[in-house]
């Protein structure tokens, strides 16, 4: 599962690093401490946190998370933003509260992995 069947599948709104929708989604990870998704996030999940501030960006690209996803129509600052852009980190958008896209991603990554794999 890619980036784009996220944003397509929860309706998402994208605000940097759209030239990376097709990077592929391994998880996810819910949390606001950022020490917390630093300690036990993973490569290639998608962080889910009402956190606006820079800081976002670092932490994301530092345990090379596929994107952010900001809950509950929280939008970011300039500063964010633009880090975001230099770091080409997703940042998307939803108006769910954390809990229901929590939810509805977790339930989107566990149909993707019981698909039958075709072997061709």
């Amino acid at each position: 599962m890619n980036i784009e069947r996220v944003i397509s599948s929860l309706g998402l709104k994208i605000l940097s690093g759209k030239d990376r929708l097709k990077t592929a989604v391994r998880g996810g990870y819910t949390g606001d401490l950022l020490s917390d998704v630093i300690a036990n996030s993973k490569e290639g999940d998608i962080w889910i946190t009402r956190q606006t501030h820079p800081n976002i960006v670092a932490v994301a690209s530092l345990k090379e998370h596929a994107g952010i996803i900001l809950v509950a129509g929280s939008e970011p600052v300039q500063e964010t933003l633009e880090r975001a852009d230099n770091e080409n980190i997703p940042i998307m958008v939803s108006e769910l509260p954390c809990f229901e896209v929590t939810g509805r991603l977790y339930n989107l990554i566990i149909t993707k992995k019981n698909e039958p794999v075709l072997h061709r």
